[in-house]
C-alpha cells in the first residue's frame, strides 16, 4: 500500500488523536486546514524512507542538483530538474549526505540493525473498528517482527537526544507512548492475538556521530498502560466530539473558565534554614 493510499484509507491514525490532547478544537482545524510539510519534517520522511525501505527511495525523492540559479545556463538546468522531478520531493545534498551518513552509522549497530533490516514486515499497515467507541483506527507500523515467537513492533526515530532519559521525556511530551499503545493495539486487532505485543524504538540522533540507542516498552510496562489510558480517552473524546458536533476549545464543551493551579515543581517553602 502506498503513502497515498494509505492516508486516504478511512480511521483516525495517532497523530489525529495527539491533537485531541490539545483540543477537539485543534484537532478540528487540523484536519480541515491541511498545511505543506515544514523542512524538519521533510527531512524526517526522506530519511524515514531512506533508512527503512531504500531501495523505494528514488521513486518519492530526487536530491538537488549543484547549479548556480543567477546564471542563465543554472536557471535552465534547475527548471528542467524540476520538471523530470515534478512527482517527487526534493531534498538538499547535504540533507541527504546527513541521511546516507545515519544509515551507515545504524548498519553498524549490531542491535539496531537487526531489529530494522532482519526478519520481519517493513511498512505494515493495520486497520480495525474499536469495539468500544465504533470508530475506525489505522496504524502504519515501521516493522513487525518475531522475537521469542511473539510478535514485537519497531518504530524507528529521530531525536535531537537518543540519551535514554531525554528521549522518554520526548516520548511523554509527543505523544510516543499513546503511538505505542495503538500500533500494539492495531496489531492485537487483526491479528486476533491474546497479548500485546511488546514495543522498540529504535533511537537516533541527527547531529554526528549519529548515536543510536534502542529503548524497549514491554506490553506490561507502566509507560505501555499509561499509553492505552490515554489512547481511550481520546478516542472516547473523538467519538463524543462526533456524536454532539461539538469540538470544544480550552474552555470545553460548557465554555466554563478553567481555574490557576501551582504546578508540582514549585515549592512553597521558604528560603535556607
Amino acid at each position: 500500500m502506498t503513502e497515498k493510499e494509505y492516508n486516504e484509507h478511512p480511521g483516525v491514525r495517532r497523530s489525529d488523536l495527539w491533537k485531541i490532547s490539545e483540543s477537539p478544537e485543534k484537532y478540528l482545524w487540523a484536519i480541515q486546514h491541511p498545511v505543506e510539510q515544514s523542512p524538519a519534517l521533510v527531512f524526517g520522511s526522506a530519511c524515514h524512507k531512506y533508512i527503512l525501505e531504500k531501495e523505494e527511495f528514488d521513486k518519492e525523492y530526487a536530491v538537488s542538483i549543484p547549479v548556480d540559479k543567477r546564471t542563465k545556463e543554472g536557471k535552465a538546468l534547475w527548471e528542467t530538474f524540476c520538471e523530470q522531478n515534478a512527482d517527487k520531493t526534493i531534498i538538499s545534498a547535504d540533507d541527504f549526505k546527513t541521511i546516507s551518513a545515519m544509515r551507515e552509522a545504524l548498519m553498524n549497530c549490531k542491535l539496531a540493525s537487526s531489529l530494522l533490516y532482519g526478519k520481519g514486515k517493513t511498512e505494515l499497515p493495520f486497520f480495525w473498528k474499536d469495539k468500544d467507541s465504533g470508530e475506525l483506527c489505522k496504524v502504519k507500523l515501521d516493522r513487525l517482527i518475531r522475537l521469542d515467537r511473539r510478535f514485537v513492533v519497531v518504530d524507528y526515530k529521530t531525536a535531537k537526544s537518543a540519551q535514554t532519559d531525554q528521549f522518554v521525556h520526548s516520548m511523554i511530551k509527543y505523544g510516543y507512548h499513546l503511538q505505542a499503545a495503538m500500533y500494539t493495539e492495531g496489531v492485537m486487532k487483526a491479528k486476533k492475538l491474546k497479548y500485546r505485543p511488546d514495543f522498540i524504538f529504535v533511537v537516533q540522533e541527527k547531529t554526528e556521530p549519529y548515536s543510536v540507542n534502542v529503548i524497549y516498552v514491554p506490553n506490561e510496562s507502566s509507560v505501555m498502560q499509561y499509553g492505552y489510558d490515554t489512547f481511550r480517552e481520546l478516542l472516547g473524546t473523538l467519538h463524543k466530539c462526533k456524536e454532539l458536533d461539538q469540538y470544544p476549545g480550552y474552555l470545553g464543551m460548557f465554555g466554563d473558565m478553567n481555574e490557576a493551579y501551582l504546578p508540582g515543581w514549585v515549592s512553597l517553602a521558604d528560603g535556607d534554614e
